[in-house]
């Protein structure tokens, strides 16, 4: 079906030759010579796009472009004047035109403007699934090779920038294959951290990544003595392609001076990655140091209670005293009234702010149908992200901030995957619920899809048994007794979870910005 073009301007005749040449191309044109009559036209003819004159008599092109968007708001409209004067292009602009043309004309120029417009969408989707076509096979022979952590990070990087891009074609196929690239991914990435992990911890070594427990000492804390002030925000379990689909709203402000990734520890979850990034030490060496700091899976209270008094130890150790705020947000009330109180509390060279929606967000959709509903994909769920942050406090207080020319660091604590493969436990009574890691005694479990660390001292996790040792699911890969499995199994499948192995929890991001 051919393209109808509505083509308003008064002087309509004297662009009979651009009116043949479209309709050569196979273009259906309508013409007005008033915007009066063009908007009674286009109730009529539906056009698919508007060729629109700025200078008209009677009804203004500005006033006509102004009354066909209050009808019909998603029809491309394109501004044609002999005008230059840039106050003339800003209000088109503000009006929402989606081009803007100089008179005289040059037939390509049009025509450019209407594959701009009209076919850009077709384009780009043609150009995109060719260009990933031939990175699969790219990313395919790197997986055979010989990964260091920094490939991996690289390769991370890669197949977050794919599925995005990918996000935005209506090629299902092309999603299906990028979704299984990345399945194949965490599976070798899997046997990578089952070869190394506890090397990592044993010795330091070029190829050891930057680990929970050391990224505020050789990251942060450079950045925060070279800046006057900071604001260190960690979003409780931001992935690194939720941190991507919010960087353009937050570029609004700041503009990314680094943006690195370092790795969680095992467990992925928030009682042992956040308090080793704010204590500085591994989760046994917090227990042996400060006993009363650490709550164990089997005791009563909140597991992250302690943050701001062991990273003021961290601090003392490092030999760094100078002043610094801690805040938590939990819910709306208190985001906001950070919002509204925050300069109390910009004296400080540190302000650090822990915020957690992100890790409410996946539990909630665990819970509630229609947050299920809302964030059925990998996809919903990020634009659910970027929809809360654009209305939430925090937006708010990076706006603020960016005023008041505050740098900031941002970061989490871990990711999340979506589980989808169960895989069968068995353990005594007090073995912890986390569906991605367990913990407990005389544990029964299937050796291929988990990493069984017997002797948690290797890994400087605490136990609370003698014979404890700690199970970690791969892939997307989730715990489930054998009690009620089916029922469990329904219930748990397709949620995002976190605690186990894979890029999406281990991977995250850390990025340091500057105010613009």
């Amino acid at each position: 079906m051919a393209v109808t073009i509505l083509w308003v301007d008064d002087e309509i005749d004297l662009l009979k030759s651009h009116i043949l040449f479209l309709e050569g191309k196979g273009y259906k044109v309508v013409t007005s010579n008033n915007g009066a009559d063009a908007i009674e036209i286009f109730g009529e003819h539906h056009a698919d796009v508007v060729f629109l004159d700025e200078n008209m008599p009677g009804l203004s092109g500005l006033e006509t472009l102004s009354r066909i968007k209050q009808s019909w708001p998603g029809v491309p409209i394109v501004m044609i004047t002999k005008s230059e004067e840039e106050s003339v292009m800003n209000e088109a602009i503000g009006y929402g035109v989606c081009d803007y043309l100089i008179k005289p004309l040059n037939p390509n120029q049009i025509l450019l403007s209407l594959k701009r417009n009209l076919e850009n969408k077709k384009l780009v989707e043609e150009k995109t699934t060719q260009s990933y076509q031939r990175e699969f096979r790219n990313i395919g022979a790197a997986l055979n090779r010989n990964l260091s952590i920094h490939h991996w990070k690289d390769m991370y990087r890669q197949l977050v920038y794919w599925e995005l891009e990918l996000d935005k074609l209506q090629d299902t196929g092309m999603k299906e294959i990028i979704k299984l690239q990345k399945s194949e991914a965490n599976s070798v990435f899997f046997d990578f951290i089952k070869d190394n992990y506890l090397q990592w911890l044993k010795e330091a070594s070029p190829d050891r990544p930057v680990l929970s427990h050391l990224a505020f000492r050789e990251k942060c804390l450079p950045f925060i003595k070279a800046e006057n002030k900071v604001f260190l925000i960690l979003i409780d379990n931001l992935r690194y392609d939720q941190w991507k689909v919010l960087q353009p709203a937050i570029e609004q402000y700041y503009r990314v001076v680094t943006e690195d990734m370092y790795c969680s520890i095992l467990p992925t979850a928030t009682q042992y990655a956040r308090n080793s990034f704010f204590a500085g030490l591994m989760p046994g060496e917090i227990e042996k140091r400060y006993p009363a700091y650490w709550v164990h899976d089997s005791d009563e209270g909140t597991y992250n209670q302690f943050e701001n008094e062991l990273l003021g130890e961290q601090l003392k150790r490092l030999g760094s005293s100078f002043k610094y705020h801690y805040h938590k947000i939990l819910n709306l009330t208190s985001g906001r009234k950070l919002a509204d109180t925050l300069g109390n509390f910009t004296d400080a060279q540190l302000n650090v702010l822990v915020y957690n929606f992100i890790d409410i967000l996946s539990h909630s959709r665990t819970e509630m149908e229609v947050l299920k509903e809302l964030a059925e994909t990998e996809a919903a769920y990020r634009s659910l992200t970027v929809s809360w942050f654009e209305h939430s406090p925090l937006h708010e207080i990076f706006r603020l901030l960016s005023l008041k020319g505050i740098s900031i660091i941002l970061t989490t604590d871990h990711g999340s995957i979506k589980v989808n493969n169960p895989t069968r436990v068995v353990g005594e009574k007090n073995t912890n619920t986390n569906l991605r890691f367990k913990t407990g005694r005389n544990l029964s479990f299937s050796a291929k899809e988990v990493l069984e660390i017997k002797n948690p001292g290797e890994a400087y996790l605490p136990k609370e048994n003698v014979s404890s040792n700690y199970l970690f699911a791969k892939e997307d890969y989730f715990f489930a007794y054998p009690n009620n499995f089916n029922y469990y199994v329904n219930y748990y499948r397709s949620t995002f979870q976190h605690g186990g192995i894979s890029l999406e929890e281990m991977l995250v991001p850390l990025v340091f910005l500057k105010a613009r």
